[in-house]
């Protein structure tokens, strides 16, 4: 399995050299608010989204100058607005009264503000920090089970399950390449298998 996984990693990096987030981000307050938007959210709409909001409330303080009905005026079309935008503002709150105006760095204070929850946590731990954290979304689900690397019925478990064979310093990398290999190839409803050059170690390409 080992040997596997290092071809896989190694065939992740020869097609996504230059995979990084496709949020648009200039501090890791403005990550953690691009995140907590993603939820059950394309990137490519909170990106539009974020590029008005940002201009005026790129910060805590500035964000609270906002009531959560003007906030959720500008967020309205990421979905699930109302409860995103009381987090962010509850989570602004707290980010100026626990932690000094500044997101806080590690995983565990980051679990602690609201919206904030594992995968969000791993995100701007990995990304905003350069933390070691691999975070299961729905492309990193979907393709970790398919490939065969990482099986489970949750996030969680799956996240476990890659956290165990893929080398700790290459999780963000990970993390990374298995979300561009579900947005360009693996895609939900009809991947695409022949054009795949991880079929060979695909246990959903087995099957077919």
């Amino acid at each position: 399995m080992e040997r596997q996984i290092q071809k896989i990693l190694q065939e992740f990096e020869n097609l996504y050299p230059d995979a990084k987030p496709a949020l648009e981000f200039r501090s890791p307050y403005e990550l953690l608010v691009a995140v907590i938007l993603s939820a059950q959210c394309t990137d490519e709409r909170v990106n539009k989204v974020t590029k008005v909001l940002f201009e005026n409330y790129n910060t805590p303080q500035k964000m609270l100058t906002l009531s959560q009905e003007e906030l959720e005026k500008y967020i309205f079309s990421c979905g699930f607005y109302h409860n995103k935008a009381a987090h962010i503002l509850s989570a602004s709150a707290d980010i100026i009264a626990k932690f000094g105006g500044n997101v806080p760095e590690t995983l565990q204070q980051l679990k602690t503000l609201a919206g904030v929850g594992q995968k969000t946590a791993n995100v701007v731990y990995a990304v905003a920090f350069g933390g070691d954290a691999i975070a299961v979304d729905t492309h990193v689900f979907r393709v970790s089970n398919r490939l065969g690397i990482a099986e489970g019925k949750t996030p969680a478990k799956v996240e476990e399950g890659l956290c165990a064979v893929i080398p700790k310093d290459t999780w963000s990398k990970a993390h990374h390449y298995l979300i561009w290999h579900g947005r360009k190839v693996c895609h939900s409803q009809k991947p695409d298998c022949p054009n795949c050059t991880l079929k060979e170690y695909c246990k959903y390409f087995e099957k077919l």
